[in-house]
This record gives structure tokens, C-alpha cells and sequence, in this order.
């Protein structure tokens, strides 16, 4: 098996809400799906927006849940800079700043945003390699 990540799918509680956070607030290029899901391509993965009760029928899991989900989606950038102007893009779009970009301790840059579902997001620039699904720096 060559481990990967193909897409990412996150359950949102308004479609069309999530959309546009992601499609015009971020500026995620959405591809064509069926009405009742969102797809975006990104660069080696795709993220898709799913009504959060039916991903959980599907998955055959309770829909219920709140606080911490145990994990966050990282966004890697090539600057501190960059890494300011993505939070802010966020923000501007809808997002809850949760941990204002700053000097980290293993040496990086990073600050941390909520989806308006809540879906934890860092955003960083790692000074010591590049992080990406190729081999081509980000």
C-alpha cells in the first residue's frame, strides 16, 4: 500500500454556507458534483463538503458531537507573511480566529482559524522543509 490522503470530506451543517466560505472566501476552485455535495480540487487532494447528519448516516455513526473533534487541517504557506494574509483571508470570509499567527516553539509560524462548522484550521510556514502531496516545494 502507498499511504495517502485523497480527499478529505467534512460534514457541514449548511451546504451552502460551507460553499461559500470555501469557494469565494478562500478561493478553493470547486469542481462539478451533484447538488446535494461540494468537491474542490487542491493541489494532490480534493475536499469535499457533505451535510454533516448525512455523512454520519453514511458512515454509520451518530451525527452528534461538539468541542474538539481530536484533530485540524493544515494549511503550509511559503512565508510568515503568507501565513498572516490567509488567516485574515479567513476571517474576512467568516472564520473565528482562534489563535492569532505567532512564533511557535518548534521554530515555525503558525495561527489557527474555525470553519464556520468549527472545523479546525492551522496555517503555517515551517522554515526547516516544505510540505506537500509532491515532490515540488509548496
Amino acid at each position: 500500500m502507498k499511504p495517502r490522503i485523497s480527499m478529505i470530506t467534512l460534514g457541514v451543517r449548511d451546504l451552502a454556507t460551507a460553499v461559500e466560505f470555501y469557494e469565494k472566501g478562500l478561493g478553493f476552485p470547486r469542481m462539478e458534483s451533484p447538488p446535494e455535495v461540494a468537491f474542490f480540487t487542491l493541489n494532490g487532494t480534493w475536499l469535499g463538503l457533505y451535510g454533516r447528519e448525512a455523512l454520519a448516516e453514511d458512515a454509520t455513526v451518530p451525527a452528534e458531537g461538539h468541542g474538539f473533534e481530536s484533530f485540524a487541517l493544515a494549511h503550509n504557506v511559503h512565508s510568515e507573511i503568507e501565513v498572516d494574509e490567509v488567516v485574515a483571508q479567513a476571517v474576512k470570509a467568516g472564520a473565528t480566529l482562534v489563535k492569532k499567527p505567532q512564533k511557535v516553539f518548534w521554530g515555525g509560524y503558525s495561527g489557527y482559524f474555525k470553519d464556520p462548522d468549527g472545523h479546525l484550521w492551522e496555517v503555517a510556514y515551517n522554515p526547516f522543509f516544505w510540505v506537500g502531496p509532491t515532490d515540488d516545494p509548496i
